[in-house]
Parts: C-alpha cells; sequence; structure tokens
C-alpha cells in the first residue's frame, strides 16, 4: 500500500516593526499565535519583532511571548520592516507583516495562504477600528466615509500585507520611507505585473491612538479627519465603528489584480 504523499509544510515569517510598544505588543502576538494554530497542518510560523528605537520593555515582552527580536536605532518604520524581511528571507517562502498596534483575525494566515496556493504572489487585506476612545464623536463616520470612497479593495495597510519572497525580492522590498513603505511596495508588485489579492473579508483590528509612531502615519490621517469635513460616501449610513468593508452581491470578498 503506498503512502499518501504529505506536502510539506510552507515556512512563513511575519514582521511586526515596533518602537515602545510595550502597552500594546502582547495583544498583536496573541492574535499572531492564534493565527499560526490555525495554519499549523500546512505551515510552520516565525513571528520576528523589530523593536525599533525602542527605550521601553518591547524586546523583553516580544521574547516572553516567544517572538523573535530585532534591535536597531532606525527610528524609521520601512527599515524596520525591510531589516525584519531580511532576516527571514532566506528561510521563508512567504513574508507577512503586521504592526503592532493591531489584532490581527484567527484566518488573517489562512486566508493568505489559500491565496498563495491559489497563485498569488502578494495578498492585501484591510483595517477595522473598533475603539475609538479619544476622538470627537464625528470621527468614526468620517474615516468610513472616507474609506469607502476610497474603495477598500485599493486600500494598502502594513498592518494587513503578506507577499511571496520571489515577489518581494524582484520588486526590491520595502522602501527606508518613515511613511508609506507598504504603499510603496504594492506599487512595484502593480507595476511590475505580479498577482495581487485584494482582501476585505478578513479585517485587522487596529488601534485609533491620537499619538502614533510613524510621521502622517494612521494617526496623522485620523487627525486630519478630526479637523475637516469628509463628505459622506453614496449609501454610507449607520454609526457602526466598523469600516465599511463593500461586498458587491455578484462579487468575491477577494479579487487577484
Amino acid at each position: 500500500m503506498t503512502t499518501p504523499r504529505v506536502p510539506p509544510l510552507v515556512p512563513v515569517g511575519v514582521v511586526v516593526p515596533a518602537h515602545d510598544e510595550e502597552a500594546l505588543l502582547g495583544h498583536c502576538l496573541a492574535g499572531l499565535r492564534a493565527a499560526a494554530a490555525t495554519v499549523a497542518d500546512s505551515a510552520t510560523v516565525r513571528v520576528l519583532v523589530v523593536a525599533d528605537a525602542c527605550s521601553d520593555r518591547t524586546a523583553d515582552l516580544a521574547r516572553a511571548h516567544g517572538a523573535g527580536v530585532l534591535s536597531l536605532a532606525a527610528c524609521n518604520v520601512g527599515r524596520a520592516r525591510a531589516a525584519g524581511a531580511g532576516l527571514l528571507l532566506d528561510d521563508v517562502a512567504w513574508l507577512a507583516t503586521t504592526d503592532a498596534d493591531s489584532v490581527v483575525p484567527p484566518d488573517w494566515l489562512a486566508a493568505q495562504l489559500a491565496a498563495r496556493a491559489g497563485g498569488a504572489e502578494a495578498w492585501v487585506g484591510t483595517v477595522e477600528v473598533v475603539d475609538w476612545t479619544g476622538w470627537p464623536v464625528t470621527v468614526p463616520a468620517r474615516y468610513r466615509a472616507a474609506y469607502e470612497a476610497g474603495d477598500p479593495h485599493r486600500h494598502v495597510h502594513g498592518a494587513s500585507l503578506g507577499v511571496a519572497v520571489p515577489a518581494y525580492r524582484g520588486v526590491g522590498g520595502f522602501p527606508p520611507f518613515t511613511t508609506g513603505e507598504d504603499v510603496a511596495l504594492v506599487e512595484r508588485l502593480d507595476r511590475t505585473g505580479r498577482r495581487v489579492v485584494r482582501d476585505r473579508a478578513h479585517p485587522v483590528t487596529t488601534s485609533a491612538r491620537t499619538e502614533g509612531r510613524a510621521p502622517d502615519g494612521f494617526a496623522g490621517h485620523l487627525r486630519g479627519l478630526a479637523t475637516r469635513v469628509i463628505p459622506a460616501a453614496s449609501g454610507t449610513t449607520g454609526s457602526s465603528s466598523r469600516p465599511a468593508m463593500r461586498r458587491e452581491d455578484d462579487g468575491p470578498a477577494a479579487r487577484i489584480s
């Protein structure tokens, strides 16, 4: 009797840039543990926290949660993501990244690996905010309207991103930008004709803190929403704190571009 061939486990690396994140990192790593457990029968997952210019217990906390740690003093999220990726590239086939103030859903890695199995070279997810503490009551609706007006399929977030290692190498990886390194990477992937899945069905919960870590990053975007009026997208209603993840009746939640 022939023994069925067991497919090899896919080696996956997850990069988490972190600058003084001891208050939120534990929640991030717990979410990644759950996501890794979901794919334990098909993948091995290595989590690497890049402790960038930290003056708190970020590195110690990461080690206590079983994550690897790379320390540097760049104070630059693009350099941090690139450094973490560079340390993992020779040992993994798929590279994912999230942020230290974000929590991925349990099926986050499963969705990426399913896309990879279908031929995708990159996977771009969305984010949601569930706690608006500290912001004016007008900001959640303005955020939802701006997010929907921009088409959630086209948003890029370093908090919810995955890419095949050959594709990552082929476009030169993350550039050393203080903000927008994630957008620049995906633009390069699109421009060179890579197969990119854009998936709005597995949003990552991210922090809506008023003081962010990257200049002009997510917190800066929210501050802008707090000080100006954003026209509501057609059909956007309700007061839910979850951004509208538009789902056309005749289309899937994920698509390849």
